[in-house]
């Protein structure tokens, strides 16, 4: 879905009954000072999960962000999303404001898919934006019996917050342009693993440490990418 839209366009797209759900708030908690997890309550009947699907939320009279759900149980209706406060745009303070009991309108999940079942290797890349997809494919992971590994770069305040939210097979480099050098990137042990050679590589979050990351891969590895920048800095709805 396109992130802007004329405010006419975007009350016809939110009030679709074939795109939109109405969704109420149950909870909300904030597993650090900038994620925010919120459990919403709704008819989601017609939602089919995937991973790398994304939901789509109105934030202001014209524009639209996309969020992945971590968890979700159809017959509870019950649909949990963990946002990244960052700074002070519109989709941050709209979300930061959000409380129990406040109702409003989430799509359906669309996207890509990035799951390949075939492959026994999992590697998963991303920032405090991926979080949400960790948790959605750490339960799938495990029912398959994959062997897997999560890498993610985060800021300082949220380096304990995996542990904080179950993961597991994770480890945490801090945001240093780390992931933006690809000599330091073709350094990291899964490299240097031929087992992880023909892995299924799902890279999200920054779109410059995910481009980077990925054109590394292309070079090293024989396996299966799938990469979604979600977000970068300077700009708006990406």
């Amino acid at each position: 879905m396109i992130s802007k839209l004329p405010k006419w366009a975007a009350d016809l797209t939110e009030k679709s009954d074939s795109l939109m759900s109405d969704m109420k708030i149950l909870d909300t908690v904030y597993v650090s000072p900038n994620l925010k997890k919120i459990r919403f309550q709704g008819d989601i009947s017609r939602m089919n999960f995937q991973v790398g699907y994304a939901n789509v939320i109105r934030v202001s009279d014209r524009e639209f962000r996309n969020y992945t759900a971590s968890y979700h149980n159809l017959g509870e209706g019950i649909l949990d999303i963990i946002f990244h406060i960052h700074g002070n745009g519109v989709g941050s303070r709209y979300i930061n404001g959000l409380k129990p009991e406040d109702e409003l309108r989430i799509s359906i999940p669309r996207g890509k898919k990035m799951y390949d079942g075939t492959i026994r290797q999992q590697f998963v890349f991303g920032d405090e934006t991926s979080l949400g997809l960790a948790c959605s494919i750490l339960p799938i992971l495990q029912k398959n019996k994959h062997q897997y590994q999560f890498y993610f770069e985060l800021d300082d305040e949220n380096q304990s917050v995996p542990e904080l939210l179950g993961l597991e097979n994770y480890t945490v480099f801090s945001k240093k342009n780390t992931f933006r050098n690809e000599q330091w990137i073709n350094e990291l042990p899964v490299f240097n693993a031929d087992e992880w050679n023909t892995a299924n590589f799902i890279l999200t979050g920054n779109a410059k440490s995910v481009q980077t990351f990925r054109k590394t891969l292309k070079n090293k590895s024989k396996g299966n990418i799938s990469s979604q920048g979600y977000w970068l800095e300077g700009k708006k709805g990406l």
